[in-house]
């Protein structure tokens, strides 16, 4: 899975911007590592294999994000 840098769009509505990816330092899991593009522009980390998944809400499935461009 090649998750790109960029701008993405949570299934939610609010936008963040993929910065790189990291390793977990104990399991060696590949990490997303992502800025808000909204608020205080809080970074947060998140595993790359939930970066992909497709969430269900009322009845409908989404990416969990989406993404928009450079």
């Amino acid at each position: 899975m090649e998750i790109r840098k960029g701008r993405y769009r949570h299934f939610k509505g609010n936008m963040y911007e993929v910065i790189g990816i990291a390793k977990h330092s104990e399991s060696l899991e590949e990490m997303v590592v992502y800025r808000a593009l909204y608020g205080e522009g809080d970074l947060w980390v998140r595993p790359a294999s939930m970066w992909d998944e497709t969430v269900e809400r009322d009845g409908k499935t989404f990416k969990r994000f989406e993404y928009i461009g450079e």
